[in-house]
């Protein structure tokens, strides 16, 4: 009676070992909020034309630059000073291009960075201050004002003979160097209707993450319209309303689906394979034939005191000839994983600019049953 514990501990060990060696599918879960955006909640981009003065003799020349010239001119004649018709050598002056990005929902007052870039023939925006310049988005209206001073990450110095440049000295940024004035207008709580957006469009993941938000609210309110887009319908007196909705959906765990596919940048030699790449069987050999030649001519000499001897240049040539007897032939079987396809390339001890060309062959030969992107 006493033996009965025992053999329950025995089953309960062998089952254990038994799961425990059992392959199980392994999944890569993510949550909603990192493979949708929402639409409508996004960042807009502002753009607007302005001048940075305060230039140590390192701005624009106004000969070159006659777009700075007329930017300072308008910008007088607005201060009430007059100075159409006159001469103007000055160089402490630079016109740029003033860029910032409005984050969704920026309210007015707030404050965002924004980014200043030299247009003309300026060689340096150190210690220069942006003046008052209006930044407008896509519909021509104004959202931001931008003013302060510019802080360059760059330098560049030169003198008589030499010169030296680190960075980029012609482009800034200003922390916080723009007052929002305007808001997008934009009211998420009155909407009924949302589109999630998929960052990597696929048929499975938007599918995937329709059923996990239906089974998570407990009904069909999400529907994927097509590989890029899940349609979500705002139930009615949800708790919280539409941004108690996307706080809950959000943390939603979905394991997303990836295509098949080999990037090969053949600028930089870098190969990044999905982990679904597979290769049906395959037999692969790599060789190529080297010839190096080495020319390592000598002088001869007559001896001392000779008078018939001349000194004559005698070639030596060193022929070495690599036909790649040491590789071998490897065999790919079907099925393989990405795993074994790096190990089977390893060991013909190949680089990563032959290991492109073969997965070019390999593809060519229909064994590749992926896609590859070529890139650079």
């Amino acid at each position: 009676m006493r033996r009965a514990p025992i053999y329950k501990r025995l089953i309960a060990l062998v089952l254990g070992a038994v799961l425990a060696a059992a392959p199980f599918p392994a999944f890569a879960f993510s949550r909603v909020k990192d493979l949708i955006e929402v639409e409508g909640i996004r960042d807009n981009m502002l753009v607007g034309y302005g001048l940075v003065v305060g230039l140590n003799g390192t701005g624009d020349s106004l000969k070159n630059a006659p777009f700075t010239q007329q930017s300072i001119q308008t910008m007088l004649e607005r201060l009430g000073v007059n100075t159409r018709g006159q001469t103007m050598q000055t160089k402490n002056t630079a016109a740029v291009m003033v860029t910032a990005n409005l984050p969704a929902f920026a309210g007015a007052g707030s404050r965002i960075d924004v980014t200043v870039s030299a247009m003309g023939d300026a060689k340096n925006l150190q210690g220069g201050t942006l003046l008052v310049t209006p930044l407008f988005g896509a519909d021509g209206q104004t959202y931001a004002v931008g003013q302060g001073p510019v802080a360059v990450g760059g330098f560049s110095a030169q003198g008589a003979a030499a010169s030296v440049t680190q960075g980029v000295p012609t482009a800034g940024r200003i922390a916080n160097g723009a007052i929002v004035e305007r808001e997008t207008g934009f009211h998420l709580a009155d909407l009924s209707n949302l589109k999630l957006s998929l960052h990597n469009p696929d048929l499975t993941t938007a599918s995937r993450i329709a059923q996990a938000i239906n089974a998570y609210l407990g009904g069909s309110v999400a529907v994927a319209s097509d590989p890029s887009n899940v349609q979500l319908r705002v139930p009615a007196n949800y708790n919280g309303g539409v941004m108690g909705l996307l706080t809950d959906i959000e943390q939603v765990k979905v394991d997303p689906d990836q295509p098949a596919k080999v990037i090969i940048d053949q600028t930089s030699g870098v190969i990044v394979m999905g982990a679904d790449v597979r290769i049906s069987t395959v037999a692969i050999a790599q060789g190529n034939l080297t010839i190096r030649v080495n020319e390592t001519p000598q002088v001869s000499q007559p001896t001392p005191f000779s008078n018939t001897g001349t000194t004559q240049v005698v070639p030596r040539t060193s022929i070495q000839v690599d036909d790649s007897n040491g590789n071998k032939m490897a065999v790919l079987n079907q099925g393989v994983s990405l795993q074994n396809v790096v190990d089977g390339l390893n060991a013909l001890g190949v680089g990563p600019r032959d290991i492109i060309s073969i997965l070019q062959a390999i593809k060519a030969a229909g064994a590749l049953q992926a896609d590859i992107q070529v890139i650079g």
